[in-house]
């Protein structure tokens, strides 16, 4: 059998060091001819390959991200499972971002380096963290360490979800009937949802007029979940303060885009979180493990919910 990878070569290099160790009997390969085909049980990668349906024993499809919003599902057979990653290297990576991306909302760090740019020495309130309430779109695996990071700076904490979810200390709402009191009070709004038919363009002119008067927005989910317009239109007219834009549609954004040069607005190349290849190459050995045990892997997609 073998475990195809579809990567770069420095990732490749470790998974291939971590898999002659820990699951010698398992080829491990980076490319893979016509008549070798035939032995891929597991395939990694971040785009769903053209030639897919030439794979006929492939079981498994694991996607080196976090999301599979990036997968064709439907030209994926029904047979295979989808896999998405979920490793602690994510997780940090993306709690120390968002933690960076809220503190420098609270702090007005969008207006302080547009102030540099006219050479202005212009100090602005300073509010402490336990005034301040933060809220998360999004409650799954990274929401909840995004929350664990903020709580001990002391900002009051809230988070929305689909489904009911109950997190110590934090005021949860979900559903449609909880969105807009979830809202109403997010003075800094971390979005982190998949990327789904129902989260597409969620962050639109409604979305952000429900929110206080001078409120923020963490942009750290998916880039088709942002109305580009309806945000400018909220910064322009002073209802929203500021923005931290990871993730956009297209990526890259063109030069021409109004994101770089917009005065509020601070974009950073879809970096918050990225896959570490030395605890994402053990994490998908466990998987194999579990999947050779006749357990299901940590991370099956549910491909009726996208995620």
């Amino acid at each position: 059998m073998t475990f195809l990878f579809l990567s770069d070569a420095a990732r490749a290099s470790i998974f291939a060091a971590e898999f002659a160790r820990s699951l010698p009997e398992l080829r491990f390969a980076t490319s893979v001819t016509a008549a070798e085909r035939h032995t891929v049980r597991y395939l990694m990668t971040w785009l769903v390959p053209p030639d897919l349906y030439t794979y006929p024993n492939l079981e498994v499809l694991f996607s080196i991200g976090a999301g599979v919003d990036q997968f064709d599902i439907s030209a994926v057979p029904a047979h295979v499972k989808v896999v998405r990653m979920v490793e602690e290297g994510i997780i940090q990576t993306m709690r120390e971002f968002a933690t960076l991306a809220v503190l420098a909302l609270h702090r007005d760090l969008p207006a302080y380096l547009h102030q540099q740019t006219l050479g202005q020495w212009k100090a602005r309130t300073v509010l402490p963290a336990r005034s301040r309430r933060v809220g998360v779109m999004g409650l799954g695996m990274l929401g909840e360490a995004v929350i664990q990071a903020l709580s001990p700076i002391g900002f009051r904490l809230s988070g929305w979800s689909r489904s009911e979810r109950s997190i110590a200390d934090v005021d949860c709402f979900h559903g449609d009937d909880g969105l807009p009191r979830f809202l109403a009070t997010s003075e800094i709004l971390v979005c982190l949802l998949p990327l789904t038919t129902e989260t597409t363009q969620i962050l639109n002119r409604d979305l952000f007029a429900a929110l206080p008067k001078g409120a923020a927005v963490a942009h750290l989910g998916r880039g088709p979940q942002l109305d580009h317009g309806a945000l400018i239109e909220a910064l322009d007219n002073g209802h929203l303060s500021g923005a931290v834009i990871d993730v956009t549609d297209p990526e890259p954004l063109p030069p021409n885009h109004p994101f770089w040069r917009h005065p509020a607005i601070i974009v950073t190349p879809h970096i918050a979180s990225q896959t570490q290849a030395d605890t994402a190459s053990k994490v998908t050995v466990e998987n194999i493990r579990r999947l050779v045990s006749g357990l299901s892997p940590i991370g099956l997609v549910d491909r009726n919910k996208g995620y």
